[in-house]
């Protein structure tokens, strides 16, 4: 027998080539007019916010700050006809304010959600949404109970490949998920000297909690059984916090990877993966940027090309999605509830570290910020 007729040897079929199918994977924008909108948290991630408010037209009308300066500046640089504030009280009492986008940490946050929602202002929450599961769980019912929504900026849903993914998965283009793999190189030490360094879980909690979410919107409404992780610090970094981290994730006839090496200094790169039964999704490219997209089913191998960016498509999507189920009466889709989910895969992920053994999610309902 020669060596073409070895079965052991591993052969890849021939594709043919196919048409990529068609799905709403761009921001949602709502059709009617605008709520009044606040921003409370002007650091420099409200850049982002505002960039994508300002191209969709969603106009902020108040910027409020406890340093009155970084409000100002952001007004006068996006929407300078709008109000400043560092008082968080007075803005969240405004009989004129309808939605409050909050990007303030983690610390502050509980309180600002609890008190926009008791004075009847939707709310898009900044990622991740609580560091306790059972206060991010009344918080839910205290929306629900005042008929408001409350949506969490849980932007990387709307990066285009991840939305595309998404969208495939819903309309059932892949089948029934076996695996999802992600895997991302990058150089996070821009974090040293910042609070962030200070954050031991930088990596499984503060960075990866878009990939958990990304895993959970994967395999929809089924319960991941265990999660098991590893996190180490890389040689030759000088940072406090471990940038090398890994997960395994066990779902009932599925499996799911992340693996992050966040001291890569040279060829930084993400990629993911999506098997199903039916097809296979493929990504590959810049981190939080991948362009490079193939969608493989009976009909052949699709070559997906896709529209706009990570930064700051995702960041409109996030809003828009608020806006549009606040338009129609419904939940978002990004909704605190379904978040949830994805917040219970991270701190099980975070306590497996720490423990060195797998932890079941849902388990473990708090974590240290």
């Amino acid at each position: 027998m020669s060596k073409n007729d070895d079965a052991r040897e591993l052969k890849a079929a021939q594709a043919a080539k196919a048409e990529a199918p068609v799905l709403p994977y761009q921001p949602p924008i709502p059709t009617g007019p605008i709520p009044t909108i606040a921003l409370i948290g002007c650091g420099g991630i409200a850049r982002n916010h505002l960039e994508a408010y300002r191209e969709r037209g969603f106009p902020i009308a108040v910027f409020c700050d406890i340093n009155i300066d970084a409000a100002k500046s952001m007004r006068d640089e996006f929407f300078p006809e709008a109000e400043v504030s560092d008082d968080s009280d007075a803005v969240l009492a405004r009989d004129d304010i309808q939605v409050v986008d909050l990007a303030t940490h983690p610390d502050h946050r509980l309180k600002h959600i609890q008190q926009a929602l008791e004075n009847g202002k939707h709310v898009l929450s900044q990622k991740p949404f609580v560091t306790n599961i059972h206060a991010g769980r009344q918080l839910i019912e205290l929306a629900e109970k005042n008929n408001l929504k409350l949506a969490v900026n849980q932007n990387g849903r709307w990066s285009p490949y991840f939305s595309y993914l998404r969208e495939a998965v819903n309309a059932g283009i892949l089948g029934d998920i076996v695996s999802c793999d992600i895997n991302i190189a990058w150089d996070h030490s821009w974090i040293q000297g910042t609070r962030f360094e200070q954050i031991h879980h930088i990596v499984l909690y503060d960075f990866a909690i878009h990939w958990f979410d990304t895993v959970r919107c994967v395999f929809g409404q089924r319960e991941a059984k265990q999660i098991f992780s590893q996190v180490e610090r890389s040689r030759g970094q000088d940072l406090e916090p471990p940038l090398s981290a890994q997960s395994i994730i066990q779902y009932d006839g599925g499996l799911a990877s992340l693996v992050f090496h966040a001291h890569t200094k040279f060829g930084p790169a993400e990629s993911t993966v999506v098997t199903g039964t039916k097809g296979t999704f493929r990504s590959f490219g810049p981190v939080c940027g991948n362009e490079d997209i193939t969608l493989t089913t009976e009909a052949g191998e699709a070559k997906v090309e896709l529209e706009g960016k990570w930064f700051n498509d995702g960041f409109a999507g996030a809003m828009g999605e608020l806006l549009c189920a606040i338009e129609e009466d419904r939940q978002p889709s990004n909704s605190a509830a379904h978040n949830l989910k994805s917040l219970e895969l991270c701190f099980a992920a975070v306590a497996s570290a720490d423990k060195g053994e797998p932890v079941k999610p849902g388990d473990v309902l708090m974590i240290k910020y």
